[in-house]
């Protein structure tokens, strides 16, 4: 791992910023593999996945599975002052939403790509 990609150098929002792609393209991959449908309905059922609502409500299932260190990188994510304002969801959802976002970023830079499919599988109850 380079110095650019150590993750630990990272401010939490960069880590979330990097990290809603990553979730997002976790819930295209998944959706895509179910069935080949239009681009429309492919589209509205991967925006169940991830909104802020959706993300904070599967929280639940993910905290028991996460490490100290991967805890700590989702508390970083909920607890930094973003410069938004959400248009769509509670303030108290945005911010664990963007702890998940720090997650999948962290874990995306780190490599941990079997990590990363593991934990969207359990937080979207695809795996049990």
């Amino acid at each position: 791992m380079t110095e650019q990609e150590n993750p630990n150098l990272y401010s939490p929002l960069t880590l979330a910023f990097l990290g809603d792609a990553v979730y997002e393209l976790c819930a295209r991959a998944y959706v895509v593999a179910q069935q080949n449908r239009p681009v429309g309905e492919l589209h509205q059922q991967v925006v169940t996945l991830v909104n802020a609502g959706a993300q904070s409500a599967a929280l639940e299932r993910l905290l028991p599975l996460l490490t100290p260190e991967e805890l700590a990188i989702f508390k970083r994510g909920r607890n930094a002052s973003a410069s938004s304002v959400p248009k769509h969801a509670e303030i108290a959802d945005y911010r664990r939403a963007t702890g998940v976002e720090a997650l999948f970023g962290y874990l995306f830079l780190k490599g941990e790509r079997q990590r990363l499919e593991m934990l969207f599988a359990k937080m979207n109850g695809l795996q049990e």
